[in-house]
């Protein structure tokens, strides 16, 4: 039950070939590679919008003291 021997690969391609027929195993072959390429491209991108790189930082915010809380109190 290890790897297939040459003649048993030969065998399935020659059922394969004759299965689906010598034109249309480059188009099944084309549209695998088309589908795996498309795969690898979804995974690399990344579904985060970018950051604009002309934005300035918000001001910072002035804390106010507790203390001129408790005055006006």
């Amino acid at each position: 039950m290890g790897i297939p021997a040459p003649t048993e690969l030969i065998l399935i391609l020659l059922i394969v070939v004759l299965v689906f027929g010598g034109k249309k195993i480059p188009e099944i072959m084309g549209g695998v590679a088309q589908g795996i390429k498309s795969f690898k491209k979804s995974l690399d991108t990344d579904d985060t919008p970018p950051s604009p790189s002309n934005a300035q930082p918000a001001a910072p915010i002035e804390a106010k003291s507790v203390e001129a809380d408790k005055a006006k109190v």
